[in-house]
């Protein structure tokens, strides 16, 4: 019996000598073009879960300090600089928050009033490169939390 050897076209083995190595090329680019992507997102998620636990416990904080303070003006001063402290300790910056304060019935040094305090941050994109004047909001998050002036002091 006669024995048959395939061999190759000359040219199929030029073609594959050619293709040799590309495929690291094409992982380390499609790689870097799905994983910065998805890096980002994470990021921008976490310090958006960041600021909702810093509203959420600087809200917190500052309807307590609110209630034990002997009058509305040191109350109000003193629950703006609990909310600068709970978010600056989670590393945002208080220039971004708002504070707002509601008192049912109206007088909020009443024993039984109920005192609430909201707080707003705007969450910023991370790593934007812009001035700061010019800033991009990622969220914009909210947290209140209501306490109960004492009737003894």
């Amino acid at each position: 019996m006669a024995e048959v050897l395939c061999w190759q076209p000359l040219e199929v083995k030029q073609e594959r000598r050619n293709e040799q190595g590309s495929a690291v090329i094409e992982f380390t680019f499609l790689a870097l073009l799905l994983m910065v992507p998805l890096v980002y997102f994470v990021i921008t998620i976490a310090k958006i879960q960041g600021g909702s636990f810093a509203v959420v416990g600087a809200a917190d904080q500052a309807a307590k300090v609110y209630v034990a303070q002997p009058d509305e003006a040191t109350a109000q001063a003193a629950a703006e600089q609990a909310v600068s402290i709970a978010l600056a300790d989670f590393g945002h910056e208080p220039q971004l928050a708002g504070v707002s304060t509601t008192c049912s019935p109206a007088d909020c040094q009443a024993p039984g009033t109920a005192v609430t305090v909201t707080v707003r941050l705007s969450i910023q994109l991370p790593f934007a490169p812009f001035s700061d004047n010019f800033r991009l909001a990622a969220s914009e998050v909210e947290a209140s939390s209501t306490q109960l002036v004492g009737r003894f002091r």
